[in-house]
């Protein structure tokens, strides 16, 4: 899908800073900041300022275009929403599954940011009681 698809599929009008700021983001091999965005527009000698990164950004995010990570003390990184997979937990008395969204993106891009390492693959396996078993058994709690 080119960026101008996207834009459209979005409900969002096309314009020339939401496709810059699309095909850097696409360019990027990880999650960068409005920052470093701001700084590729200006070597691309593209008239964009910070502000309209900014900007930008919050609508992707409010449109889930892009996925916002929070590295702490007020930074954040940015990624264009890819496919994304799931975790399930699983009641160890009803066996009952819960599906979540995988919560590492967050945490590959902290190790990637404090670190510089890249996670390549992870497995989850959560079991624990839900709501339900909890209730109606206390001893549990």
């Amino acid at each position: 899908m080119t960026n101008t698809e996207l834009l459209k599929n979005n409900k969002l009008k096309v314009t020339f800073a939401r496709k810059v700021i699309l095909q850097i983001l696409n360019e990027a091999d990880t999650a960068v900041s409005a920052d470093y965005i701001y700084e590729k527009c200006c070597e691309g000698n593209y008239n964009i300022n910070l502000s309209t990164v900014y900007r930008t950004l919050d609508v992707f995010e409010e449109k889930a275009i892009v996925e916002k990570f929070d590295l702490g003390d007020r930074k954040y990184n940015y990624s264009i929403k890819k496919d994304h997979h799931n975790h399930t937990i699983e009641c160890n008395m009803c066996h009952k599954l819960i599906e979540l969204e995988c919560p590492f993106k967050m945490l590959e891009e902290i190790i990637k940011s404090k670190t510089g390492f890249t996670m390549m693959e992870h497995e989850i396996h959560i079991k624990g009681v839900c709501k339900s078993c909890q209730q109606n058994n206390e001893k549990i709690i």
